[in-house]
């Protein structure tokens, strides 16, 4: 690492006038392209966009940046001057904030600054004060849309106890080319803006102190004059490819100190001034919105005739305030010029030479203005276009129908377009994914209805300090939207049962029997008999406990249920099993079905295996709660990913993220389905390292002796090796 220059008093820019003397003012157009509201344009930015960097200060006036969103039209419009999104974390929005809009492979972004106005859960709303394009430059000089680059080699450790030398600082900062930076000015201002440079955009000078390249633009420099008065700021930096966000907050000075400023020339070109910032907090974070928005996929990335054209956007605008304004063509001529056909086509071709030429006299090689976006993809690699995480079924809540006082059934449909079926086999589940306080939680529940239908219905019990149960119970309402996954699961019932079906459950391990009844009897010419043996806590606990009785009646021949409530009788035991089993004389080829808690489980299969019940004539669902696998580690750690021997890729685990969620975010084709430790799909060995795992989960102890792992429940402790060979 070069040694930094001696900065014991470097000039500190202090006044507007030091500032406009080194970089001017900004034409009188450039501010004639700010709207007060939300225009058509706008809201097709909004509705395409699937991620947005956000800056806002607690209450207690602590500065945040972080990058929110995760699905294009995530930010809803509510009126023309406000809109809401999804915040994750606990903390509140207050007074002034500020975000900006991301296209992928778009180099123009759409700037918003308005007001917090208010949170309730996890949706945060903003109302609008101003909102306009900003230049492509940052966007270019990062190459934030150019395939990831190959891992950078280990940064130089940073000496110290700042907070820059805190894990993982160092390495994340040397290959990070893009930030967004937010301040804030004392009359009710704030603005987030993007920064970029090419490979680095803040550099380490040492323990506790980032300087920010500040290059020429379009003089507008709103962080410059808002750190002249209140040099509070935060920033959140990127690294294409990467799943995680270099949070820090800090106070900022503007310099122009010749020897700072040379180290960080271009060709022999060096900035006209520099940010430094005397850091107070920095750590890296695994981003769900990076996740989900898959930015660095260009096989995700929308059709060019689909995304709105920034730069008409802001033509838009300008011919909105043009008129009677000083030095500004009149508003009708700039329609008109505007209308001409091929024109826009003409004006980005202009455009994007003007970005080329001012980037060269920066310092900058050859950069394209359309290289790695929407319009390069010569430049995509294998694994861009692999869709590692295979795309969720968007369905809306049609119906809540209450089944006991802790059971509640969920009534989905497609939401949006025609109707389709649900194809699925009895027994088996699907992962139902809820935007909760504004992160993605999954949790997997049994079909309780029959295959084939268009509506599917999941019955979820409610579980003390249960995340998803107690959303699903207190939160959701008809025509709310949830996504899923499925079906998964080898608990099935067979396509040719047999004559003789028994089946045993549990409490809410009766959702899988339920489907398996209910297909069964609707075939009215079927012969085969199912006994059902249930137990539940009390009578009123009893799930689908009417219509079981009425399917009973109407089937005397084919169906029998016998009812165990533990309050009274306690709980099922070998005994008890085994007895209901005998009297029962199922016949030699009968299949048994158990679902339920652990001791049922292991009572069946204790009686079934002295019967001399063959193992294949038997079949058990064992239910896992996920609970939050956390952060096992604040530091990144590295997984290499191999396959039949050959190396995939080495990715980058995030704190917080598990080793799924960090492959299917680098764009790797990683098995799995539950993602709750419940199937097994995602079930990988583990060549090298050390990883913790959530427990209870599927894996069986003779599969753990062996090296075996879940990536959808595991976190590294260190570095990883993980073979994803099909065992």
């Amino acid at each position: 690492m070069t040694a930094p220059p001696d900065r014991s008093a470097p000039r500190r820019l202090e006044t507007v006038t030091d500032i406009e003397t080194i970089i001017g003012r900004p034409a009188s157009m450039i501010m004639l392209k700010q709207v007060g509201a939300l225009d058509e344009g706008c809201r097709a930015v909004l509705a395409h966009s699937p991620i947005a960097a956000f800056g806002y200060r607690d209450r207690d006036g602590t500065g945040r940046t972080t990058f929110v969103g995760g699905e294009p039209g995530f930010a809803r419009a509510l009126s023309a001057t406000r809109i809401s999104f999804s915040l994750p974390g606990t903390g509140d929005p207050h007074g002034p904030v500020s975000l900006f809009f991301l296209l992928p492979g778009v180099g123009e972004v759409l700037r918003v600054n308005g007001t917090a106005a208010g949170r309730k859960g996890a949706q945060a709303s903003v109302d609008i004060t101003e909102a306009y394009v900003h230049c492509a430059q940052a966007v270019l000089r990062s190459g934030l849309w150019n395939p990831p680059a190959a891992p950078s080699p280990p940064a130089t450790r940073i000496e110290g106890g700042g907070p820059l030398s805190g894990p993982g600082i160092a390495d994340f900062l040397a290959a990070a080319p893009f930030l967004a930076l937010s301040s804030w000015d004392t009359v009710g201002g704030s603005d987030t803006s993007p920064r970029g440079d090419q490979r680095t955009v803040a550099r380490i000078l040492d323990d506790r102190t980032l300087a920010i390249a500040d290059r020429k633009g379009n003089k507008r420099a709103d962080t410059l004059h808002n750190l002249l008065q209140d040099d509070r700021l935060s920033l959140a930096a990127l690294v294409p490819g990467r799943s995680g966000v270099l949070h820090v907050r800090g106070r900022g000075a503007i310099t122009d100190d010749p020897a700072l400023l040379e180290t960080m020339a271009l060709r022999g070109t060096p900035p006209h001034l520099a940010l430094l910032i005397d850091v107070e907090h920095a750590e890296v974070n695994g981003n769900d919105a990076l996740v989900r928005s898959r930015l660095w996929h260009t096989g995700a990335r929308p059709d060019r005739a689909t995304v709105p054209d920034l730069m008409a956007v802001g033509a838009d605008h300008l011919a909105a305030n043009a008129s009677g304004a000083d030095g500004a063509p009149p508003a009708f001529l700039l329609r008109a010029v505007g209308a001409v056909p091929g024109m826009s086509r003409l004006l980005r071709w202009g455009m994007d030479r003007a970005y080329r030429s001012g980037l060269r006299k920066e310092g900058y090689g050859d950069i394209r203005p359309g290289a790695g976006d929407r319009r390069g993809s010569r430049h995509r690699r294998p694994t861009d276009v692999v869709a590692g995480e295979p795309a969720l079924r968007q369905v809306r809540v049609a119906e809540v129908r209450r089944e006991t006082p802790s059971a509640i059934t969920l009534v989905l449909e497609d939401a949006g377009g025609p109707p389709h079926p649900f194809d699925f086999r009895p027994g088996q589940y699907f992962t139902l994914v809820a935007d909760i306080d504004g992160r993605p939680v999954r949790r997997a529940y049994s079909a309780s209805s029959a295959p084939g239908a268009s509506r599917l219905e999941v019955t979820v019990k409610h579980v003390e300090d249960g995340r998803f149960s107690t959303h699903v119970h207190r939160g959701l309402r008809v025509d709310d939207r949830l996504a899923i996954r499925g079906p998964s699961g080898s608990f099935h019932a067979r396509l040719r049962p047999s004559d003789d079906t028994v089946l045993i459950a549990a409490g809410s391990g009766v959702t899988p029997m339920m489907s398996m009844i209910r297909t069964r009897l609707a075939d009215r010419q079927g012969r085969d008999k199912i006994a059902l043996l249930y137990s539940s806590r009390t009578l009123k606990e009893i799930i689908f406990g009417d219509e079981l009785d009425r399917l009973a009646h109407t089937f005397p021949d084919r169906l029998s249920v016998t009812h165990v409530l533990t309050s009274e009788a306690g709980r099922l035991d070998t005994n008890g099993v085994r007895h209901w089993i005998t009297r029962r004389s199922p016949a030699r080829d009968a299949h048994y079905y158990v679902c339920g808690p652990d001791p049922l489980m292991n009572a069946v299969q204790d009686v079934l295996a002295g019967l001399g019940v063959p193992d294949e004539q038997t079949h058990q669902e064992r239910y896992t709660s996920r609970a939050d696998t956390g952060s096992a580690t604040t530091v990144p750690q590295e997984m290499r990913v191999e396959k039949d021997g050959h190396p995939l890729a080495t990715v980058t685990v995030e704190p917080g993220q598990t080793l799924l969620e960090a492959g299917l975010a680098a764009g790797l084709a990683m098995p799995h389905s539950c993602t709750v430790g419940n199937c097994g799909d995602c079930m990988v060995r583990l060549r090298g390292g050390e990883v913790t795992q959530n427990e209870p989960n599927c894996l069986t102890p003779q599969q753990k002796s062996d090296g075996y792992v879940l990536t959808c429940v595991g976190c590294p402790l260190s570095k990883v090796t993980l073979d994803i060979t099909d065992p």
